[in-house]
């Protein structure tokens, strides 16, 4: 099976091709925003994995999206983490930090004061704050000033995040957040140097993505990016000129990884495969997760190096080990996925091959 298969690339080495995607799960103190004192549990079970990509944590208070999020932050939240990068260390696994900043998809309820974006454009629809939905609201456009403190933010959170014990950091540019806010031409109404045309609204990606590697090196940073992806109101209609550029751009970099959302259509993988020559993990987007058949064809199509599944890891943490035995995968309620609750957490079991023997033969 090729995603058991060991994977060598330039920058990083992994034991096989299965990541576990960041996934927001909503269990940190929502007002100190330390992991709370089970997620070093959570992650550690989940070992196996080739690589854990953290949930998003936020590099500023502003860049908080919701409730119960972890911040990268201070020196409480840096100690909780390096908690959670030993006891996933011990288990033999590797972690990266996915340092995020949500843009304008905030709320005043969440962090306390109006969100940030390129530009003052509301983003259609709702969103959760103190357990209810709320209309969002207009984001205030950062000043140039601003958005140079933003990228320092990013480059900070990064060296506290290898210095909490992580191999390195993820930094979120998809699913309409910050990064993506500043790609995109319908949230992006900027005039000055960061937008406008297709380079200027590559600036700010590209300079987070330069400060970042100048704070930890380029061999430590990977980037998520969701190209075409209409998650919290975006319109990319020139995906295409404009990730074909990102991609040039960063190839001047040896980065980690880049990581790509797609639909089961592969349609950006199939265009920006060609056009990366580092390693790349595929995450595919739908309503039903990623199933083993379609990591595989991933593999064997050459559109991905890795292979990133999300919520299969809820309720099965031996996922790799599962895929190995053709065990069955249990199924986790979508009631668990976010929240303060601690069922559904910590809760669900490695297979048990016995048992399932003990099972079969009772059912004979």
């Amino acid at each position: 099976m090729r995603l058991l298969e060991a994977f060598r690339g330039p920058a990083i080495q992994l034991p096989n091709r299965i990541a576990m995607a960041p996934m927001t799960r909503g269990r940190a103190d929502d007002t100190t925003g330390v992991p709370h004192p089970l997620t070093a549990e959570y992650y550690a079970q989940r070992a196996s994995a080739g690589l854990i990509v953290s949930e998003g944590v936020w590099v500023h208070r502003t860049g908080k999206s919701g409730p119960g999020i972890p911040g990268l932050v201070t020196e409480q939240q840096v100690e909780a983490w390096r908690a959670v990068t030993d006891a996933v260390h011990e288990k033999g696994g590797r972690i990266f930090a996915q340092l995020w900043h949500a843009g304008r998809v905030s709320h005043p309820g969440v962090m306390g004061r109006t969100p940030v974006a390129p530009s003052a454009v509301r983003q259609a629809g709702r969103i959760f704050v103190d357990d209810e939905w709320m209309d969002t609201v207009e984001p205030r456009a950062l000043g140039e000033d601003e958005i140079g403190e933003v990228v320092q933010d990013f480059a900070t959170s990064a060296r506290q995040a290898v210095d909490a014990g992580f191999d390195g950091v993820e930094l979120h540019g998809a699913n309409g957040y910050l990064i993506q806010e500043f790609l995109a031409r319908n949230t992006n109404l900027r005039q000055d140097r960061y937008g406008g045309s297709v380079a200027a609204r590559l600036r700010f990606p590209l300079e987070v993505v330069a400060a970042v590697a100048d704070q930890i090196g380029a061999a430590r940073v990977a980037l998520r990016i969701s190209p075409g992806n209409p998650e919290n109101d975006i319109v990319e209609d020139d995906w295409k000129e404009v990730y074909s550029r990102l991609l040039a751009e960063l190839r001047r970099y040896e980065l980690a990884y880049l990581h790509v959302i797609d639909t089961p259509e592969a349609e950006a993988l199939s265009h920006l495969r060609p056009l990366w020559p580092g390693t790349l993990i595929a995450n595919l987007r739908s309503e039903e997760p990623t199933s083993r058949e379609e990591g595989e064809s991933l593999i064997e199509s050459g559109l991905a190096d890795v292979v990133a599944f999300g919520r299969l890891f809820i309720a099965n943490p031996d996922l790799p080990a599962r895929f190995a035995l053709g065990a069955p995968l249990a199924a986790a309620d979508h009631d668990v996925y976010y929240g303060a609750r601690l069922d559904g957490y910590t809760d669900f079991p490695a297979f048990d091959p016995d048992s399932a023997k003990f099972a079969c033969s009772a059912r004979s």
